[in-house]
């Protein structure tokens, strides 16, 4: 997929960014979703592990080398037990904020100072690479919808197409509606679950965690 080197929450808060509009939207759904990438990317790399549902790291010292990645696992281990649902909304905005910044330090968004009513300052960020972002939605709308074997797609771009899915947006149409969509959503939940023991009931909480805020956003605030 397009922006490879991209962590998953990285790439999760791209989608959310429409080409044809240049900008998003900073709702709770969003920065739910972002953290659940965030979660996700740990537990596929074995640094968050489940404990009879409850979200735990695998150890003291370990780390991705990633600031956004590496700044939830601290806050993970130096916070009280907590499910994966929880993880998946309590103090998101931090790993939003951060993931927005780490884009914009590595060129995918600007950050354009605006002034409010011509009074108030305020930041408004857009994309610096449309071109990029596009191809990104294409090539997760092509994962959602097909032909390629779900057993062919990698775990981490199985583990976006899903997540977006969940949240009802990031993509140009919306392929997880009718049987057929549905089983692809199966088929490509079991192939993200597959990279660590515990993935899938990890996936199954987090998955659940971001569909019901899509479920209660209006359709017209979807991507």
């Amino acid at each position: 997929m397009p922006d490879g080197s991209l962590s998953l929450p990285a790439r999760l808060c791209l989608l959310v960014w429409d080409p044809a509009g240049s900008t998003a939207t900073d709702t709770a759904r969003v920065q739910h979703l972002v953290r659940a990438g965030a979660l996700t990317e740990l537990a596929q790399r074995g640094l968050l592990t489940d404990d009879e549902g409850i979200a735990t790291p695998a150890d003291l010292d370990s780390s991705t080398g990633d600031a956004v990645l590496d700044g939830l696992l601290e806050l993970v281990r130096e916070s009280l037990p907590h499910r994966w649902r929880t993880w998946v909304r309590l103090h998101a905005r931090v790993t939003f904020d951060a993931v927005r910044e780490q884009l914009v330090a590595e060129g995918h968004l600007r950050a354009e100072k605006r002034r409010v009513l011509g009074v108030f300052p305020s930041v408004e960020y857009v994309l610096a690479r449309e071109a990029a972002a596009r191809a990104l939605r294409e090539e997760a709308r092509r994962v959602l919808e097909g032909p390629q074997p779900a057993g062919e797609v990698s775990e981490r771009d199985a583990a976006l197409a899903v997540l977006a899915a969940a949240a009802g947006l990031g993509v140009p149409a919306d392929p997880v509606s009718g049987v057929r969509g549905r089983e692809r959503i199966t088929e490509l939940t079991r192939r993200c679950v597959s990279a660590a023991p515990g993935m899938r009931k990890i996936v199954g909480e987090v998955w659940d965690a971001v569909s019901d805020e899509g479920a209660r956003a209006p359709a017209s605030a979807r991507g």
